[in-house]
């Protein structure tokens, strides 16, 4: 089974798949994966980030890890693998997420174009185009400590994906944020 660790970057994706690893899960980092075998098509100077070619790296992760037992694969870009059985989204509310990004040195207009594909849904909505919405679940990130979201991650997959409607996608709902100003 190949699970997606994804979210709009800021998220704690990096953070939690690394504790993961520690509790001796496989942990695939897409990023890795995308420059190391040359999946990386150019580079998007506006977004300052590397454009991916997905259908290689779907196909890639498709042929080496397909017959593992369990794998997670990491990244923004893991909900748009269509070889992934299951897809957690990693939410924040903009807010925090703003201050998140800031600490990384993130440029106030990259800053904004995430806040605002958080705002959106752009992951989650991405996502269930690609997999069924029964295979996708939603986390809000914003008050819970790595630990306890590793934790969480954990107790869905030890559940098999079933009987966890608190996680199920829909919950989560940012909109209200859409008038405030982020005084970006």
């Amino acid at each position: 089974m190949i699970i997606a660790i994804t979210g709009t970057p800021g998220t704690g994706k990096t953070s939690i798949s690394k504790l993961l690893e520690k509790k001796g899960f496989t942990v695939v980092d897409l990023n890795k994966i995308a420059v190391e075998k040359n999946f990386v098509l150019g580079y998007d100077k506006n977004r300052d980030s590397k454009i991916v070619d997905v259908v290689k790296l779907d196909r890639y992760v498709k042929k080496n890890y397909s017959k593992k037992d369990l794998i997670f694969v990491e990244g923004h870009l893991s909900h748009l693998l269509k070889c992934v059985d299951k897809v957690i989204v990693l939410r924040m509310h903009p807010s925090q997420l703003s201050k998140n990004l800031e600490k990384k040195g993130w440029k106030k207009n990259k800053i904004k174009e995430n806040l605002e594909v958080e705002l959106l849904d752009v992951i989650l909505c991405e996502a269930v185009n690609i997999h069924s919405q029964n295979n996708v679940f939603e986390i809000n990130a914003t008050d819970e400590s790595l630990d306890d979201l590793v934790e969480i991650i954990v107790k869905i997959i030890e559940k098999r994906f079933k009987n966890m409607k608190k996680y199920k996608i829909g919950k989560i709902d940012w909109s209200e944020e859409l008038l405030k100003d982020f005084r970006l």
